[in-house]
């Protein structure tokens, strides 16, 4: 728009800042570095690191922020759009496999874990899998919304599900999952992680494991498919490339396959949906759905107290950074034992544990500036919760009123605070809950 601008960045993203400048078309944008890192650092920190120099050019930071924004642009500066995307072979040239799959590794084209070489002989059977053309565009995906997106096609999608060891038949699922162009790899700095349910008859057909094991490396299926989404992610989403379209500061082992596996839906309660169901889907249509979250904490439980007792106390003290969401993945013992003590559907076990589920003293208060300032001028009924002390729990529930409809926050609005998934073999009241939230859900048949 012709404003001069500075975009402040620390110094440990000054290549992520520069590259992503230059693929945006605008290589000269003006960027002032601070120390790394600024947050959780006290303002007092952060007032001197205002007050001293720029960590990469060495001048005055404030200095030079002043001197950016009354510099006036040049006709270079005001260049903005993607540049293009380098066009890549279709074909390699050939060469022995050690070679080739050394040359895979070398460029960042696998998951570090061997692969797959995708020939052209190898491909064109993938293909026979779905009867959609080797050239029609399957989606985009991109790393994290400052970086571009890429375009992919069916062809491009099939060569990633041979590196993984899928099955023709695996090709529906692995193009529907790439068809939400949700990636596996999001570029943040807090080391995310993805899920993906697998619903309907497509469970049975290609041979998934909804039992014992599911989440485990026992089935050829949920392990390819989900390592499918990780190489799609990174070969044709443009992620996983550490220090710019990866910054996990730690990175997530979940990654490697996405918790891949399919709902029991032998397993569930009469009443109780499907996922795909509740995602407004046909019983009888094959679907995947696309979880975000960093982790899962499994829990079996033997305890006097009821089981909605446990999961309520457990979602009251379970802390994630600030989603309020969370998905419990449960056992169909477990979802049996739920709709006998009056659970009719999940919906009603999911909104039970939104209302009842409360919030620890030192959470809530260190979240709720606002209320505290009010509780000590002794408005009620913050005054009262403040009473509890910072070891009790204030009710007051974080999963009730979590946002929905858009942004990079909040979930669709066919999300629920709290989703409900039921997987396992039934050999014991065990169930998992983590922050993980719904994100999409897309159709297999239509890969078909």
């Amino acid at each position: 728009m012709g404003i001069p601008t500075v975009s402040i960045v620390t110094k440990r993203f000054e290549e992520l800042a520069q590259t992503t400048a230059f693929k945006k078309g605008i290589p000269n944008l003006k960027v002032s570095y601070t120390p790394h890192p600024i947050t959780d650092r006290p303002a007092e920190l952060c007032d001197k690191y205002l007050q001293g120099n720029n960590p990469v050019s060495g001048k005055p930071l404030v200095k030079e922020i002043a001197d950016g924004l009354a510099q006036k642009l040049s006709a270079e500066d005001m260049k903005s759009g993607f540049l293009e995307r380098e066009p890549r072979p279709r074909l390699l040239k050939p060469g022995k496999p050690a070679d080739l799959e050394r040359m895979f590794h070398d460029n960042g084209w696998t998951d570090g874990l061997p692969i797959v070489m995708p020939t052209e002989e190898r491909v064109a059977a993938m293909l026979k899998g779905t009867s959609h053309k080797p050239d029609e565009v399957v989606g985009v995906m991109r790393p994290s919304p400052p970086h571009e997106a890429w375009q992919y096609t069916v062809e491009m999608v099939a060569a990633n599900a041979v590196m993984a060891g899928a099955r023709p038949e695996y090709l529906p699922t692995i193009l529907a999952i790439a068809s939400t162009g949700v990636t596996s790899l999001f570029s943040s700095t807090s080391s995310f992680a993805r899920m993906v349910v697998v619903n309907g008859p497509v469970r049975n057909e290609i041979g998934m494991n909804t039992g014992i094991g599911a989440l485990g490396p026992f089935n050829h299926a949920n392990s390819t498919i989900g390592r499918a989404w990780t190489l799609i992610s990174k070969n044709l989403g443009g992620s996983g490339k550490p220090g710019e379209t990866f910054l996990g500061s730690q990175g997530n082992a979940l990654t490697y396959n996405n918790l891949c596996f399919p709902e029991t839906e032998e397993g569930l309660p009469e009443g109780w949906q499907p996922l795909h169901v509740q995602k407004g889907f046909k019983p009888g249509e094959s679907v995947v759905s696309v979880f975000s979250g960093w982790s899962l904490n499994d829990i079996a439980w033997y305890s006097p107290l009821p089981q909605q007792e446990v999961i309520k106390n457990w979602l009251t003290h379970f802390f994630s950074f600030g989603t309020n969401r969370a998905t419990l993945l449960l056992d169909p013992v477990v979802s049996t034992d739920l709709k006998d003590k009056g659970f009719k559907t999940k919906e009603e076990f999911s909104k039970w544990l939104a209302e009842n589920s409360k919030t620890p003293g030192w959470l809530y208060w260190s979240t709720h500036q606002e209320e505290l300032v009010k509780a000590k001028a002794g408005e009620e009924p913050y005054a009262s919760y403040l009473k509890l002390g910072e070891s009790d729990e204030v009710p007051v529930s974080r999963f009730a009123d979590a946002p929905r409809g858009g942004g990079l926050t909040a979930a669709p609005v066919n999300a629920s605070p709290i989703e409900i998934v039921t997987v396992g073999g039934g050999t014991n009241t065990f169930w998992s809950g983590g922050d993980f939230s719904y994100v999409a859900s897309a159709s297999v048949d239509k890969w078909k």
